[in-house]
């Protein structure tokens, strides 16, 4: 009995095999779809950050001299110059508006005179100069990723040096620390991750100047100063 159990297991073991060898082979798994490529999004210029920079540039505009008491006027004689200095500032960014601070200091040889002798208010020929120009503005952008485009506007201060020159020769220097204001707008482009390059335009006011020149009597004054300065400059930005 025990034979016949053994050879019945042999045999249907046997059996199974054959009919296994007669299944069709298994199914290959279909192949896999290939990996959609997405590309990494492009982060956009961060003008956040503390910089600091260099500027320069030309400015042109003029200088008015009037006698106090409505006395004799100069009435608007050209003053020319070119000016260059340092820059410092921050901007803070949301979303696309950019808003900051900015303020720089320039050496500049802003000068003009009133040309003939005769037409100062004291007989005279008066020549107003400048021999530093500073601002202390607010700044108002919008940025196209690496370009911002701003508005700018503040307080503005100098030393108007009022010179006059009498016929013989003789002169006399008044200097007047002159605080005015200034606006404008500009474009600023970003060159690197902290590098950018900057163009502007700036409209100057300096109202408060005076002069005083030595006479029998003393003649005193106001001495008006106003310019137009074009300028570029280059700032490297610490990233917030």
């Amino acid at each position: 009995m025990k034979r016949m159990l053994i050879a019945g297991a042999l045999a249907f073991v046997a059996g199974g095999q054959a009919l296994a060898a007669d299944l069709p082979p298994p199914m290959a798994p279909p192949p896999r779809a290939p990996a959609t490529y997405v590309p990494a999004p492009v982060p956009f210029y961060n003008w956040g950050g503390i910089y600091f920079g260099i500027n320069g540039g030309y400015g042109f505009g003029s200088s008015n001299w009037t006698a106090t008491g409505g006395g004799p006027s100069t009435g608007s004689f050209n003053t020319t110059g070119f000016l260059g200095g340092g820059t410092v500032g921050f901007n803070y960014q949301w979303a696309a508006i950019v808003a900051g601070l900015e303020g720089d200091l320039d050496w500049t040889n802003l000068k003009g005179s009133s040309g003939a002798a005769g037409s100062c208010p004291v007989g005279t020929t008066c020549q107003t100069s400048a021999s530093y120009l500073g601002t202390a503005r607010g700044r108002l952008g919008y940025a196209w990723d690496r370009v911002l485009l701003f508005a700018t506007g503040g307080a503005a201060f100098t030393n108007d040096m009022a010179k006059a020159t009498i016929p013989s020769g003789l002169s006399t220097t008044t200097t007047t620390s002159n605080i005015g204001w200034t606006a404008g707008a500009g474009v600023e482009v970003a060159l690197a991750p902290n590098w950018t390059a900057k163009a502007e335009y700036l409209y100057v006011m300096m109202p408060n100047g005076s002069f005083s020149i030595p006479s029998t009597p003393a003649t005193t004054g106001s001495v008006k100063f106003q310019e137009n300065v074009i300028r570029a400059g280059v700032n490297f930005k610490f990233v917030l």
